[in-house]
């Protein structure tokens, strides 16, 4: 009996350490269907024909078609596809950085061969013309 008992504390015990989680996904939650219902009770109301229009970057939608078919270049996509994965590849380096000590020669080995990865992923998309903005 006193065995049942115990074992019954241990998982209490264990399930609560996940409560701050359970917790913090209620937050968020709450936080999004209070912001999703709030928007539109608070919001303006004042609606005009300029703001049903199409907006793109700033340039003024004119009703004649631009010469040239007014298509932003694959090119301005592309660049931008790039420095976003280049960029969270950088992130991946901050958990290294903060556990440096911990991870010893294995931690540096694996972050070398991340980053010559990395180094031949960028060095193959420059050679490829990737990074020019002609």
């Amino acid at each position: 009996m006193s065995t049942s008992v115990a074992q019954n504390e241990n998982v209490s015990a264990g399930l609560g350490s996940y409560l701050p989680l359970f917790l913090l996904f209620v937050l968020a939650a709450a936080f999004a269907v209070f912001s999703a219902l709030l928007g539109p009770l608070v919001g303006p109301r004042r609606y005009n024909r300029a703001k049903f229009e199409a907006y793109e970057c700033g340039i003024e939608p004119s009703p004649q078609p631009v010469i040239g078919g007014g298509r932003v270049p694959v090119a301005y996509y592309l660049t931008a596809m790039l420095f976003i994965l280049f960029d969270i590849e950088m992130v991946f380096l901050y958990p290294f950085a903060v556990s440096a000590d911990a991870l010893g020669f294995f931690g540096l080995v694996e972050i070398v061969l991340f980053i010559a990865t990395l180094g031949f992923a960028y060095a193959y998309v420059w050679r490829r013309g990737g990074l020019d903005w002609n």
